[in-house]
């Protein structure tokens, strides 16, 4: 049977519950979307930048990660040009830290996938 979303939640894409863990391990989990976040980590860039430092990435989908990681939040388009993380951006990165170097301690021991 399938789940209703909880009472004053709505469902988002990847989950009937509406649950705000499932929308944003969505939107994270779209393809270039953390890749984003990750290039913005230490300076603003332009357009052109993020998709030069994502090499694979199509200006279109580019651009529909940026809308929505704009409207999620996590990034600004700065008046004087280029993106840049907002405070819940850096945020959010902060919350990656600690994966960033378990990434670290298991890539010393493990052949790479």
């Amino acid at each position: 049977m399938a789940k209703r979303a909880a009472a004053g939640s709505t469902a988002v894409r990847g989950s009937k519950s509406g649950r705000p863990i499932m929308a944003l391990l969505d939107l994270l989990g779209r393809r270039w979307a953390l890749r984003i976040l990750w290039e913005l980590r230490e300076d603003a860039l332009t357009s052109r930048a993020l998709r030069s430092a994502c090499g694979e990435a199509s200006p279109t989908v580019m651009q529909q990660r940026l809308s929505e990681l704009r409207e999620a939040g996590f990034i600004t388009l700065r008046e004087e040009g280029g993106y840049a993380l907002t405070e819940l951006g850096q945020d959010l990165l902060q919350t990656f830290l600690p994966l960033h170097q378990f990434a670290d301690r298991w890539s010393r021991r493990t052949k790479p996938v």
